[in-house]
């Protein structure tokens, strides 16, 4: 989601979009963060009075307006073009293993999602995997 779009949508929402807000949002969006604490450490470095409870309180306004899903926050990012290495790796119940691109996911989904008669002429922007608790 794109942050114009998440600013827009905490706004419908009653927030005000303070600095604090959006350093939280850039952040979250820049970085490859795993958890609240993460976030809150590399907020802590550009605004040294930023408490853990606005990182907590931001992630849950992100995740009620569904720009983000705490549970896993794995996500392609770039489309098409892009060849990022290790994107996604898939294993087969024959221990067969595939690592993917960020350009053969993003195939891959786009073409699926085609033959399988879930979207026309439409582009996909983004992919969240959420984890089903199974190993």
């Amino acid at each position: 989601m794109k942050k114009e779009v998440i600013l827009q949508r905490l706004k419908e929402n009653g927030c005000r979009i303070t600095k604090q807000r959006k350093m939280l949002l850039d952040i979250i969006l820049q970085e490859e963060c795993t958890c609240c604490k993460e976030i809150y450490y590399k907020a802590t470095t550009l605004d040294s009075s930023i408490g853990a409870a606005t990182v907590y309180r931001m992630v849950n306004l992100l995740e009620e307006i569904g720009a983000i899903n705490r549970k896993n926050m794995y996500r392609i990012s770039c489309g098409m073009n892009c060849n990022r290495e290790n994107t996604c790796v898939i294993e087969l119940d024959d221990q067969t293993i595939f690592r993917l691109s960020s350009g053969e996911w993003y195939k891959i989904i786009s073409e699926g999602l085609q033959c399988c008669g879930y979207v026309g002429t439409q582009k996909v922007v983004s992919v969240v995997v959420e984890s089903c608790g199974k190993e």
